[in-house]
């Protein structure tokens, strides 16, 4: 899409940057941003975030999904997982959105005689658990960007970029960039290809999101650095020292506000 690696000192060119800010921006602006400073946590692939021990597979995966809807603050919304082939005709058109979208305050309803949305999971992707989660993300993330109509800078030829970046918004840019790209060769135990999410931002771009989430709430690089792959951490580092030096001079009101008087250290 955007980025490529022009350089050792930036990790994406100006105008993916620009974008990066005006979508984030855009996110905030209808998305809810008294939700993302009072209820958005950066949401960590470790047993803080998804404990417990289940009796099945699929026990295990309607956890991991009870969990991520409500850190995506869309837990009041009627969306259900299921491993068999979705039988719901329900369109994310019969949704009814109130004033709240996300939050402990949503006011999300349904057309008459709908019933909710169904997402599909493979039993198997529960093997991959940051897959898993970055999936169900990602599909929340389409579901809200979709039912608010509202379109992001770059239009519609954006939407899937404008996905994986909301998904980042709502606090899973670490599961994100970790899930970001996945060997395909190797043993056939290693990975499963076929159960990998299909990104739409490169590591780079899902880092740099990841970075301006952790700098406009104040998320220090310590707390971040030791959850992603090997492999991210120093560019991580990169972006969220950029960040923290753009932002100083952004002409976008959206993250001024979030960013608040200061820049975190």
């Amino acid at each position: 899409m955007l980025a490529r690696l022009f350089s050792s000192k930036a990790i994406i060119d100006p105008n993916t940057q620009n974008w990066i800010f005006d979508t984030f921006a855009w996110a905030i602006e209808h998305f809810d941003i008294a939700v993302f400073q009072t209820e958005t946590r950066l949401i960590l692939p470790s047993n803080e975030f998804y404990p417990g021990k289940v009796s099945s597979v699929d026990e295990m995966a309607q956890a991991m999904f009870v969990n991520t809807k409500q850190y995506a603050g869309m837990q009041h919304w009627p969306i259900a997982l299921s491993s068999t082939q979705p039988t719901s005709s329900t369109r994310i058109s019969d949704l009814k959105l109130g004033q709240v979208l996300r939050g402990e305050r949503a006011d999300i309803g349904l057309a008459e005689d709908k019933a909710a949305i169904m997402l599909g999971y493979s039993p198997l992707q529960v093997n991959q658990p940051q897959d898993l989660i970055a999936a169900i993300s990602q599909a929340l993330a389409r579901i809200l960007v979709l039912a608010n109509q509202a379109l992001p800078p770059g239009g519609k030829d954006y939407l899937p970029q404008t996905i994986d970046l909301v998904a980042c918004f709502m606090g899973f840019g670490v599961i994100f960039a970790n899930t970001a790209y996945q060997f395909r060769g190797g043993c056939g135990g290693c990975n499963n290809a076929n159960l990998n999410r299909q990104s739409a931002l490169t590591e780079p771009e899902t880092l740099y999101c990841l970075a301006l989430f952790c700098v406009l709430k104040q998320q220090p690089i310590s707390a971040v650095k030791g959850h992603l792959k090997k492999h991210l951490q120093k560019d991580f580092t990169r972006a969220y020292k950029s960040i923290e030096q753009a932002l100083v001079s952004s002409a976008q009101p959206a993250l001024l506000a979030c960013l608040g008087d200061k820049i975190s250290q």
